[in-house]
């Protein structure tokens, strides 16, 4: 045994059992986690972005309705500059319309917002729909 600095404490010249288990578990872990983000690097195709809206609430707010909804994108690929537009139609005529856009709705997420509405959504047909989006 060879002494440390402290003359009641002594450092073994063998490392023990422990030490080498915890070393061999952390090497396996870190080799499995670089071996599968390779594989997933390797096999993943990239998608473009697959938006789709829908209504989660619809309430009565101070002027207006206010209507809240989800836009998830369901690919492996990130949508920047989404914009969602919903509009109320009656008798086949918009009486109105909204655009919200979302800075970026990323991969395999979603991302919730709401359109503030005049007109009473339940007294007209209510269309809400991803119409853009960019590349990042």
């Amino acid at each position: 045994m060879s002494p440390s600095h402290s003359r009641r404490h002594t450092e073994a010249d063998d490392p023990h059992w422990l030490e080498w288990l915890t070393g061999l578990v952390s090497a396996g872990l870190v080799l499995a986690l670089i071996g599968w983000l390779g594989w997933k690097a390797l096999r993943e195709v990239s998608e473009p972005p697959d938006l789709s809206v829908q209504v989660t609430d619809t309430e009565q707010a101070s002027r207006g309705f206010r209507v809240s909804f989800d836009v998830t994108n369901s690919a492996n690929s990130t949508a920047s500059s989404v914009t969602v537009r919903g509009e109320l139609i009656r008798e086949g005529l918009p009486i109105e319309a909204i655009e919200v856009m979302f800075d970026y709705v990323p991969a395999e997420s979603t991302a919730s917002g709401a359109m503030l509405f005049v007109h009473d959504p339940a007294t007209a047909e209510m269309r809400l729909r991803a119409t853009s989006f960019t590349d990042p």
